[in-house]
């Protein structure tokens, strides 16, 4: 089963983390949505560190310059 893509590209910037974080939030344990954006999204990680460590995964899958997927996976616990 292929991952399900999120492009938050056009959403505005300060709606994006809420869809991502609720995005995350609904996955089964195991699976993982591709995160499709418009800039590296390291300060998500970072907060995705802060909050969930050890809860995901995040893994790039290409690395700009003008696109960035990165595959967020939810580990089983």
């Amino acid at each position: 089963m292929a991952d399900r893509e999120l492009d938050v590209r056009q959403l505005q910037p300060m709606h994006r983390h809420t869809a991502i974080f609720a995005t995350f939030e609904a996955l089964p344990n195991s699976q993982a949505f591709v995160l499709v954006n418009d800039h590296d999204p390291k300060p998500l990680y970072y907060q995705f560190q802060a909050e969930l460590s050890g809860q995901f995964d995040w893994q790039y899958l290409e690395e700009g310059p003008e696109v960035w997927r990165v595959r967020i996976a939810r580990i089983a616990g």
